[in-house]
């Protein structure tokens, strides 16, 4: 076989960089965007390989990864860790980190800066943030600072305690109408995408109709431009709960148990290590040990 029909064989194309203006152009072709959250290099690299269009290192590492309560406590160090981690991983999609709690309320000042050091240290491509109108003027600055910017409206996470909980939203009139003027400010203001978090898929559908950037739907519907979930809840890897819009594709934590608890027996039983496990000396070196050490 020659070396040509061998490298032809065992090598596959790389994909294509995905980027900000791909997103738009899947919307404009009717193609639908995917989506992940990743928060470490194994789990980046097996997405990338799986051919995942976007992967967003998203602030939800704080329950599922950190075990906070919810994601209020995470840091901007803690988000930047994870980051890099996964542009380790991930070489084609396009990455997405999740500004933190107080990382880009204070100031537009503020949250310009700290949406450049997802780039400058994280390793990123763009970042997300949540929030409507009152997030205009910092979409806006970070935009112009040259940075791609993703928004988020509906259940918004960081403001679990001013919605009384991790409840759906727009269902009504009125709430639909404002998030309605939130997407199209959103848009106004430069973001090239909105995530879309448990509204009903009806009123998601109108929004991504209405307008022209992609809307990445999670507890959302059909209707929305691209899907995303949270991964531990696809994987079956977190167990406190499970949001009613998951679908969950494996159950990772039952067999993770079973495999702890099937270690312990075989340690605690000693068929573990066996001999296939361990390495060995050669006879005439373990006679010489002996010699020396008896001598």
């Amino acid at each position: 076989m020659s070396t040509t029909s061998v490298s032809t064989n065992t090598f596959t194309t790389a994909r294509k960089k995905m980027t900000t203006l791909a997103y738009r152009q899947k919307k404009e072709r009717g193609e639908i965007i995917t989506m992940l959250t990743a928060y470490d290099y194994p789990t980046a690299l097996a997405m990338d390989k799986a051919g995942i269009d976007s992967i967003l290192v998203g602030d939800s590492l704080g329950m599922v990864v950190l075990g906070y309560e919810n994601t209020l406590p995470v840091t901007m160090e803690e988000m930047l860790h994870h980051c890099r981690a996964v542009s380790r991983g991930a070489k084609s999609a396009l990455l997405v980190g999740d500004m933190p709690f107080m990382s880009y309320q204070v100031s537009v000042e503020e949250a310009t800066r700290n949406a450049g050091r997802f780039l400058q240290h994280g390793g990123m491509d763009a970042i997300k943030l949540e929030g409507g109108h009152e997030r205009a003027g910092a979409i806006r600055s970070i935009v112009e600072a040259g940075i791609p910017v993703m928004g988020h409206l509906g259940l918004t996470p960081q403001s679990v305690n001013q919605l009384g909980g991790f409840r759906a939203q727009g269902k009504t009139a009125a709430a639909a109408k404002r998030l309605v003027e939130d997407a199209l400010i959103l848009e106004d203001a430069g973001c090239f995408s909105i995530v879309l978090e448990s509204v009903p898929a009806r009123l998601a559908e109108l929004i991504s109709k209405k307008i022209s950037i992609p809307t990445i739907g999670i507890g959302a519907g059909a209707g929305c431009d691209g899907q995303v979930l949270v991964t531990h809840d696809l994987l079956g890897l977190f167990d406190r709960f499970t949001p009613k819009f998951v679908k969950q594709y494996a159950d990772f934590h039952s067999a993770m148990q079973k495999a702890f608890s099937q270690y312990i027996e075989e340690v605690e039983s000693k068929r573990f290590p066996a001999q296939e496990h361990t390495v060995e000396m050669k006879d005439v070196e373990w006679d010489a040990l002996l010699h020396e050490i008896n001598a």
